[in-house]
């Protein structure tokens, strides 16, 4: 049997990231997320390597790796867009609890749905496999709401951020539970996350006041792996290492907010404007590159032969169902109106893959078959494709409404103007006493044209 060589793996690396740059004009253009596009070729990939070599090589350490980078990536990209103003205080606000309540409420009802149809699922167990299945993925969501208004965007931009960051600071607490050693109660929890906010503010400020001074060029994969170290002792110390690169990307965005009054004077501008373009073009690169990986290797992983249980899609649909039952019910509270196709836009990811390989050996259940996962990040992800291909067409439709408006008023005032022309060339040529004659004419053409107007 032949193995592969370096020269292999190059190629088939570089040709993986040449197909996700085709495949984000296809996903502008469709509006078929890239994620699937990536997934499909991950399951082509695993078929040609069992066909060409026999066997597949086992990525799981590389996809949690990838992973955790990825999101790092990710959620530092978000951060890097969030404009934070007064008049914004009630969106993110309202986009914050939409996240929390819709985390919490879809956990509870897919993990008795696991308890009740999964063989051996504890209650337990059941909390920590439906947390990943009930976090937003914005890994599929930033880059597939770019064409929304402006409104839409930022609260799809600010509810899977939340979603990500609390959903796993949710997770997290739950493994603890398992250890009643490590199990640090509610008021341990408020404590763990009160810690981890001030660590990072001070670490933000740090690196900033740091980093706008480094006159070296090569300084922004520095600032990368400075996050990286914080993010890997957070979780060393069980804190949620997350909100620490959310802070830091918020004060990046926003750093007049964070250096008011006489503190600007420790603020370089025009340094911290390079520093915030060349750290976003960079941030936006590496996630792009990681999340092609990522989602190529998933696809790779996946046993296909899961999807045809009965069981996995009658489980799936129930979740599914439940899913945008919550929804729907979250966003007619609080949004009341226009909730398409916010609705629909609830897909699954990066972080529900993730977390599933964290899930504690203890707590996991031999009869949970892997297929649900699948099952539900593909049908989510389609069902996002569907509403948001319907909305542009909804769009295009008022657009063309508009045009045809638009035509049919330069269609009047064009037959007002000739009115008018006809008139004033009928006047000059016509004498003092025609012209008084003539006035009566001259209000009945005005009355006409008023009509036509």
């Amino acid at each position: 049997m032949e193995t592969l060589t370096t020269y292999d793996f190059i190629i088939t690396a570089s040709i993986i990231v040449i197909a996700s740059f085709w495949f984000n004009i296809i996903s502008k253009k469709t509006n078929i997320p890239s994620v699937l596009l990536l997934i499909l070729l991950g399951i082509i990939l695993n078929l040609s390597l069992q066909f060409l070599f026999g066997s597949v090589p086992d990525f799981i350490g590389s996809l949690k790796i990838l992973g955790t980078i990825g999101l790092i990536m990710i959620v530092l990209e978000a951060a890097l867009e969030l404009e934070l103003k007064r008049e914004k205080f009630w969106p993110i606000l309202k986009s914050m609890v939409i996240a929390v309540l819709g985390l919490i409420a879809s956990a509870y009802v897919a993990a008795l749905i696991l308890h009740q149809f999964i063989p051996n699922m504890t209650m337990q167990s059941a909390w920590l496999y439906a947390t990943p299945l009930s976090i937003l993925s914005s890994a599929i969501i930033i880059p597939s709401v770019g064409g929304l208004n402006e409104k839409k965007k930022e609260f799809h931009i600010y509810e899977s951020t939340f979603s990500d960051i609390i959903g796993i600071m949710m997770f997290y607490f739950l493994t603890g539970k398992l250890n009643p050693t490590e199990d640090q109660g509610a008021v341990g929890f408020a404590w763990n996350l009160a810690l981890t906010i001030v660590i990072a503010l001070v670490a933000s400020y740090a690196i900033i006041l740091i980093f706008q001074r480094i006159q070296s060029q090569a300084k922004l994969f520095l600032l990368i792996a400075v996050l990286l170290l914080l993010y890997a002792i957070g979780k060393k110390m069980h804190l949620s290492s997350l909100i620490i690169i959310l802070v830091f990307g918020l004060i990046v965005k926003n750093v007049k907010l964070f250096f008011p009054g006489k503190t600007k004077i420790f603020l370089e501008s025009e340094r911290m404007k390079q520093i915030y373009h060349e750290l976003h073009i960079i941030t936006l690169e590496t996630a792009f590159v990681i999340r092609t990986f990522f989602f190529v290797i998933f696809g790779v992983t996946i046993v296909l032969s899961s999807l045809l249980s009965l069981n996995v899609a009658f489980v799936s649909l129930l979740i599914i169902i439940s899913i945008y039952g919550i929804r729907y019910l979250l966003l007619f509270v609080f949004i009341r109106k226009d909730i398409l196709p916010q609705l629909f836009i609830a897909p699954r990811g990066l972080i529900t893959v993730l977390l599933f390989y964290a899930i504690p050996s203890e707590a996991q259940v031999d009869g949970f078959e892997s297929g649900i996962l699948l099952f539900v990040i593909i049908a989510t992800s389609l069902i996002m494709t569907w509403a948001m291909i319907k909305d542009k067409q909804k769009i295009g439709t008022l657009l063309d409404e508009i045009d045809e408006e638009i035509v049919d008023r330069n269609l009047t005032e064009d037959i007002i103007r000739e009115n008018q022309m006809e008139n004033k060339k009928e006047i000059s040529e016509k004498g003092p006493g025609e012209q008084i004659i003539d006035s009566t004419t001259r209000k009945d053409m005005g009355n006409k044209s008023g009509k036509l107007e």
